[in-house]
Parts: C-alpha cells; structure tokens; sequence
C-alpha cells in the first residue's frame, strides 16, 4: 500500500509541475478572485506595498527575507524592462524603510530566452542599483536548460561588483551540482541551497528522494567548510538536523551562514529555528503571476495538498 501511495504522489507532483505550465489554467487561476484568496497562504500580496508590509512584519519577528516579483519566461523586451523597473523600485521601498534590500531575481523574467544581451544588462544595473542600497541580488535557479547560463552570468557580475552583492542557487537534485558548487565556491560566490522544484529527467537528476538528501547534505557539508556565507533552503527538519550537528561538531559559528524557508512553509519551524539563535531567512514572493509558482509550492509537499482542498471547500 505505501509503494502505491508513493507512486500517487509522485504521479501528482508530475501533474501539478505540468499544469503549472499550462498557459490557459495560469490564466484563468491568476484571474479568479477564488484562486488569488487561496493563493495567500504562499503568496505575500499581488502589489509591492502589500509584500513591503509582510517583509516588515517577519523583520519584526526576528526573521531576514528576500522579496521576489513572481513573473517569469516573459517573451517581450517591454515586459523585460518592467521587470526591471519593478525591482528597483522594490529596493528603493525596502531601503527607505529600513529593512535590508535583498531579493530575488529570475533570469527568464530578464528576457534571457529570446535576448540574453537584454538579461545581462538589466541584471548588471540591478545589481549596480542594490550596491547603491547596500544590497543584496540572488539570481534564481529555474530548470536544468538555465542552469549554466545562471551559473555563468552570476560569475561574471560577481567579478564585476564582487562576493557580497550577487550569489545564485544550486538545485541538489541535478548531477552536475557538485562540480557547480566547487567552482562557485573557488570564486568566493555565495550560495543557497535547495533540493530542486521543477520537472527533471533522469538524464540530469536524481530521480529517489533518499539521492536527492544525500547529495544535498554532502554539498551542505563542503559549503558550511568554505568559510563562504551561503543559505541552506529546506524545510525538511531531519536534513536541518543534521546540518545542525555538522555545525555544531566542527564548531561553526550560526552567524556564519543562515537556513531559508518559503512564506506560508513550516512558519512553526521557521521560529522555532531563530528562537535558538539561527539566521532564518524567508523566501517573500508577491505579484499577479503567482500561478507557476503556486503550483511547485503544492508539488513540492504533500500537505500543500491538504491545505488546498481544505480551502476549496470553504469556498
């Protein structure tokens, strides 16, 4: 019976990766006032105040954030630069009230699909524009066809403005993440670590969720030892446990690097965590395209299910 229940659950998360791709349903959830309020749960708002004020309060609580625009593959140059007047505009909001200016960033909402010059100019004066702030850019990780293009444009804004300014994400399920971890670390370039959210082949990725730990904790243990600060993202309490044992065996300090969590995720977890004095820093997204990410957020748990259905039939 829990073979089958595993391969159900399986077969969902494949589901509801693929339906978050689907262009119709996107928009007819993004366009319904019933998908949006179900939406909140993981979703800070759909305008920049809304989010600025939620990253107020979890700064209130003791908690860092990184606020993300949700909007991605845009496919128009106009659509690119919006892109990028909006999370100027969400530096200069977070700046002004005082809370530090860290967000992040999809190179697909950039237009590097049909313009990778465009990308990278919008991302260097995004990145000049945090250093004006004393701020802080994380390019994300979205699916294996990006990964060596985010890799190699966040080391060449790294040697252009330098370590503490821009870092990207390593996914531990893809089998080439440990060699992107040494190279990313041989460059002094922080990084957050995840397990993986999007639809991969066996060819690149670990398809067993025990591979997946494993590889995340191995590349855990060769980030913590790099004297580097990088964020490990998970809300998986074993593996947190364990990272917390490493830590404490090879006495690292806590201020030398922090756990990262999404919003609405294992709230209970995410201050239980910073009560013991660890840097938690949560993952804060906000905008009207929330629907792809919404989607991985119900793939990515089971219990995202429950709470789902739980808010349909209130409706």
């Amino acid at each position: 019976m829990r073979c089958g229940n595993l391969y159900f659950m399986s077969l969902g998360r494949s589901s509801l990766i693929f339906l978050s791709r689907n262009r119709r349903l996107r928009h007819f959830a993004e366009s319904n006032p019933i998908g949006r309020r179900i939406s909140d749960r993981f979703v800070a708002g759909i305008t920049s105040d809304e989010a600025i004020e939620t990253v107020a309060t979890l700064h209130a609580e003791g908690l860092y954030t990184t606020l993300d625009r949700l909007g991605e593959t845009v496919l128009t140059t106009k659509a690119a630069l919006a892109a990028k007047d909006a999370y100027g505009e969400m530096l200069d909001l977070l700046a002004a009230r005082g809370l530090a200016p860290n967000v992040s960033v999809k190179l697909s909402q950039m237009g590097i699909e049909f313009d990778p010059s465009l990308a990278e100019w919008i991302m260097s004066g995004l990145v000049m524009h945090a250093k004006s702030v004393n701020g802080f850019v994380r390019i994300d990780m979205e699916d294996s066809k990006f990964t060596e293009a985010t890799i190699a444009m966040t080391e060449r804004l790294n040697a252009q403005f330098g370590n503490d300014l821009v870092g990207t994400v390593i996914q531990a399920y893809l089998y080439r993440s440990e060699s992107d971890v040494k190279r990313l670390i041989r460059q002094g370039i922080r990084i957050r670590l995840c397990k993986g959210a999007y639809r991969e082949s066996a060819a690149v990725a670990f398809p067993r969720k025990a591979d997946v730990d494993e590889a995340y904790f191995k590349l855990a243990t060769m980030m913590l030892s790099s004297g580097i600060y990088h964020g490990f993202a998970s809300h998986d309490e074993a593996l947190i446990d364990r990272i917390v044992t490493f830590t404490k065996e090879r006495q690292i300090s806590r201020s030398a690097f922090e756990f990262q969590m999404l919003y609405g995720v294992r709230r209970d977890l995410q201050r239980r965590l910073a009560q013991r004095g660890f840097r938690v820093r949560v993952y804060v997204p906000f905008g009207e395209e929330w629907f792809p990410y919404f989607m991985r957020r119900l793939a990515e748990r089971p219990a995202n299910l429950f709470f789902l259905a739980k808010n349909l039939l209130r409706t």
